[in-house]
């Protein structure tokens, strides 16, 4: 079912939507944003950043200077990852990584204080003490163009989304052992299931989502989606995966009881991201090449609110803030 909602959204009070921090991409910035919409701040960072996360308080975020707009271009890209204060919104300092280039996708371990990041140029995997910040351990993923992260139930396996080689590379962090896990063309973003015994992968040329157990570290299943899934989250009642469908110019939603798509909304252009709402009730996404930020009603399946970001920003992931 696709339901074309981009045309008159809805309109809601203000009070209800958090404070946001958006990647802008293309202005190589974070910038702050209230309830109502409005830009009230921004940070620089490096050239062209790609992915954000959050410290467990909240009170810190680590920014990926990629150094390049899209994965495909050549070029040797950025080596730092920026630090930003989320309090004072001022930047807090960077990790300068070396030798390894083009940082991407990332995940934070709240036990440890660790960091999980993807690089491009070589193609790795690094691990990054956050309180020292500094690079602990580089891995070989067995494959091109890692992209995106995602550690495993117990934090002591990572599971990189090969995205050329249409496999996930489940990296053991201490002994650096790896299993390779196919998966089907072009996997990117990924996500645990409330229970954490089960992974989701999206594959954005296989239009589908793989389904993956990580203790056994093997794929079990499928669902098929709609066109270009890249980012995934999932409801915190454990039914419901929400997700981009960039190609689609859309947000899909899966039953994951079912293991079926169940609707779209379409959003009339490419959207680049998708984060929820701690409490599950709004989906952000960021539209690049539009400079717009679209919340959609996860309950309801409809637009509620579409933000206009500075021109040229690039808004790219959207953060709700508490």
């Amino acid at each position: 079912m696709r339901l074309l909602c981009f045309l008159v959204p809805v309109l809601l009070e203000a009070s209800s939507i958090p404070h946001l921090v958006v990647v802008e991409k293309k202005a190589g910035a974070v910038g702050f944003y209230n309830p109502a919409g409005r830009r009230v701040a921004g940070v620089r960072v490096g050239v062209y950043p790609h992915e954000i996360v959050f410290s467990p308080d909240r009170k810190l975020a680590y920014v990926s200077d990629n150094g390049i707009l899209w994965m495909q271009y050549a070029g040797e890209g950025g080596n730092t990852i920026s630090i930003i204060d989320l309090v004072k919104r001022q930047k807090a300092g960077v990790i300068d990584l070396g030798t390894n280039r083009r940082p991407h996708g990332m995940d934070l371990d709240p036990k440890t204080n660790r960091l999980v990041c993807t690089t491009e140029n070589p193609d790795g995997l690094l691990l990054i003490d956050l309180n020292r910040r500094q690079v602990l351990r580089r891995y070989d993923v067995q494959g091109e163009d890692p992209h995106m992260v995602l550690l495993g139930p117990d934090g002591k396996w990572a599971f990189v989304s090969n995205s050329s080689s249409n496999t996930v590379a489940a990296v053991e962090l201490e002994t650096g052992a790896v299993k390779l896990i196919p998966t089907d063309a072009r996997p990117q973003g990924g996500v645990l299931s409330v229970d954490r015994k089960t992974i989701y992968i999206t594959n954005s040329n296989g239009n589908s989502i793989s389904i993956i157990d990580p203790e056994k570290k093997e794929r079990i299943g499928t669902i098929a989606t709609g066109r270009g899934p890249a980012r995934i989250a999932m409801t915190p009642d454990g039914k419901t995966l929400v997700y981009n469908l960039q190609a689609g110019q859309a947000i899909g939603f899966a039953d994951v009881s079912l293991r079926k798509q169940t609707a779209e909304i379409a959003l009339g252009g490419d959207p680049l991201s998708l984060t929820l709402s701690p409490d599950g009730r709004y989906a952000f996404t960021g539209v690049q090449d539009q400079d717009k930020i679209f919340i959609i009603s996860v309950p309801e399946r409809k637009i509620v609110k579409v933000i206009a970001t500075p021109k040229e920003s690039g808004p790219d992931p959207v953060m709700p803030l508490p």
